[in-house]
């Protein structure tokens, strides 16, 4: 189940607030300018189904996403226990970054934890099956795969490059909770 976690930076171990109701978090998130909503495939899909299949259950939230933010190039990336570069990738996704545009990922399959530092706190996100964020150009943050992955997501760019990251140098990630597998 998706849930948000709030931290102050005096006690980075202990949520100050905890919610787990799609409108909660919704609104919660939105108040620091993140998106947070829920899609349903228009088509069944499996894990076998190809990034092809994958966007065409998805086809008109992409649309309306494209429309509305301006993104102009969209791909799925699927991490598992497999993958050759599971341990580089989870360790750069790990360090606290920005980038120059919105982070926009829907989980088609799997979770992952999504981490922003915003002032004095941290909104700890976990995304699940079902779940679409959007963090907003320049906004601190990190993500967690957990130490065995497991994650289809559909990514959303405005830059056609796609993932460019501008890491922050601070240590803050080391402080707050990992994904438990």
């Amino acid at each position: 189940m998706s849930h948000l976690c709030v931290y102050h930076s005096s006690s980075p171990k202990q949520p100050v607030k905890l919610l787990n109701h799609l409108e909660d978090i919704s609104s919660a998130l939105a108040e620091i300018g993140v998106r947070f909503e829920r899609w349903q495939a228009n088509q069944p899909i499996t894990a076998q189904s190809t990034t092809e299949e994958v966007l065409a259950a998805y086809r008109d939230d992409i649309e309306r996403l494209k429309q509305e933010g301006g993104y102009v190039a969209v791909d799925v990336i699927s991490v598992d226990e497999q993958h050759p570069q599971k341990t580089e990738l989870r360790a750069k996704f790990l360090e606290e970054h920005t980038h120059n545009e919105d982070e926009v990922r829907f989980f088609v399959a799997g979770r992952g934890l999504f981490n922003l530092h915003v002032d004095e706190q941290v909104y700890s996100v976990l995304c699940e099956r079902g779940d679409l964020i959007s963090v907003p150009a320049g906004a601190k943050h990190w993500f967690d795969m957990g130490e065995h992955p497991r994650f289809t997501a559909i990514r959303l760019f405005n830059n056609p490059e796609g993932w460019v990251a501008h890491y922050t140098g601070d240590t803050v990630t080391a402080l707050y909770p990992l994904l438990e597998d």
